[in-house]
Order: C-alpha cells, then structure tokens, then sequence
C-alpha cells in the first residue's frame, strides 16, 4: 500500500480540520502556541486525524503562524496523526522539508487576476512551483505528500465565472507535474450544488487513481449543500474548519469554510464512518471562545445538538 492510500484510504472519508491554518488567516486576534497544540490534542482525542497546521510564510506578515513547527511537533507526536502545512515558495517548501511536516500544500489560481493578487505570479509560474515542489520532495529524506489545490476554482470575486475546462487543465497539469492530488476550492462560496458536483464528478474522473479534495467556503450559506454534492460524485477527502472560522485574505468578500463539525455530521448522516466523536469536537470550541473571544463561531451542530439530545450553546 503506497503512502497515500495509507493517509487516504479510497475506501472511507477523510475530514482534514483547516482551523489552525485556512481558519486563522484573517482574525484580529489569535491562539498562543499552547492554545494550538491544546487544540490539536483535544481535537485528537475526538476522533480527528487530519490537521493543516499553518503555513511557511513570512513571520512579519504572517505572525500567526510563526510557531508551526511546534505545532507540526505536536501532530507529530500523536500516533496516526497527519499534518499539512501551506507552502507558496522554494523558501518556504524548504522550511516545510526541515519542519518533517507529513503533507506539503500549494496553490494554483483558476483566475490570472487572484494569482496576481494572491502570489504574486502567473499562473504558468505557480505550475512551474508546484514541479520545483515536487522535484524537492523527490530528493527529500521522508517525502511528504503534495496537494496543490486550485483555487477560485468555482468562481471568482475579482473576475466572476470561472471556466471548467480551464480549472480541469490545471489539474491536469498539477497531476502531471506530480502532485499526489488535487484539491478543488470554492475560495469564496461562489457556487451551488450542481456546479460542484458536476466539477467533482469531472476531477474525479480526470484523477483516475488518484484522489480529490474538496475545500468550501460558507460564504452563501451552501457549504454543507456543496459538501454533500461532492461526496455523491466520489470525492472522499473534504476540508472545513472548527467553528467556520477561515477566509483568503486575498479574495474580496471571502468568508469562513464550512463548519467542520456540520462536516462530520452530513458524513455521518450519509453513512460515512468518521470516527469522529461529535460531542468532544464541539467542546474544543471552548478554546477558541477563550482564546479569540471577538471571533464569530458558526455550526448547526453547536447550536442544536445531536438529534435527540440537547441543545447547546454556540
């Protein structure tokens, strides 16, 4: 069995909880060090086992995540734990190699305008990283997985539609750059269940053995609607984030991902085993009310609770 399969086996769901990454780009305020790896731990012993750590940028304008490597530590340190850690450049890809993180991810843009604006580069120069990616972690000692995830690839707030057969191109060609799959990204909830579900069925197909991601924003309220599409066309990989926290801050009137905690339940209610404990999940929310007390939280399943059982305070 290759190391894929044994991070992602094709035969379950995997739910990776992007909060300590994607979910921190944009508050005002956010978790210690400490915090964080409380975070991971609590939300290891609820069942998750899929963790974006935080991202090899530039600490000067990125403070928040300064301290990923500890937190690539604690992951680490938990048996059968997986970490991903964002990595926009040689530099940082480096630092990510050195850190012994489990995954590396990347970004291409579907749009020029949001490449520009997000990394300052092509999007021919973002394929040609991802190849660089790939070449290092070939020469690499533990050879991490790579994801490159395409994103705007729904819609885009700076150009509006955005083609399917330009997104497909760009898979294909991170594929054949090398990647271990591709995630597809609704960077700012652009779109509704038909159109993801016609683009997951599309990527599915176009992947072959290899699987897809999907990563939503909740930004017109159809992240779970948008998940659910996704699963019925065979993607088993999704991303969301504790409390809908989350947004690029290089996309105009990007919002939140979709409430990891919803995530789990539509999983479950579809008759995907998550071995994920709802309950305890939802009681890591305590963290991030203490920690980031101004920051809006979201979630059906804080709200309401399991049916059946009671309700709860958001």
């Amino acid at each position: 069995m290759s190391r894929i399969e044994t991070i992602y086996p094709a035969d379950r769901v995997a739910l990776r909880e992007v909060g300590l990454r994607d979910g921190l780009q944009l508050v005002k305020k956010f978790p210690s060090t400490d915090a964080k790896q409380r975070w991971v731990r609590e939300e290891y012993a609820a069942g998750v086992r899929h963790f974006e750590v935080g991202s090899f940028l530039p600490a000067k304008t990125f403070p928040q995540f300064v301290d990923v490597r500890d937190v690539v530590g604690t992951v680490a340190s938990l048996p059968g734990a997986h970490g991903i850690a964002l990595a926009l450049n040689e530099r940082g890809v480096n630092e990510a190699l050195e850190s012994g993180v489990g995954e590396i991810a990347s970004v291409v843009s579907a749009t020029e305008e949001h490449s520009q604006a997000n990394a300052h580069r092509s999007r021919e120069s973002a394929i040609a990283n991802i190849k660089r990616l790939c070449e290092l972690r070939d020469a690499s000692a533990q050879k991490p997985l790579v994801n490159a995830a395409i994103s705007m690839a729904l819609g885009c707030s700076i150009t509006g539609a955005v083609d399917p057969k330009e997104v497909l191109r760009l898979v294909d060609k991170c594929l054949e750059a090398g990647v271990d799959f591709v995630a597809i990204a609704d960077t700012v909830g652009y779109a509704g269940p038909k159109q993801v579900g016609e683009m997951s069925r599309a990527a599915v197909k176009l992947a072959g053995s290899r699987p897809i991601c999907i990563h939503l924003h909740d930004t017109r309220g159809m992240g779970i609607a948008n998940a659910a599409a996704a699963l019925d066309e065979g993607v088993r990989i999704l991303d969301g984030s504790l409390g809908g926290l989350g947004g690029c801050p290089f996309a105009p009137g990007a919002t939140g991902n979709v409430v990891f905690e919803d995530l789990v339940f539509l999983c479950e209610s579809k008759g995907f085993a998550t071995g994920i404990d709802l309950d305890k999940l939802i009681a890591v929310r305590k963290i991030l009310r203490d920690e980031m007390p101004n920051e809006q939280l979201y979630g059906g399943m804080a709200r309401a609770g399991l049916p059946g059982g009671n309700a709860r305070a958001a």
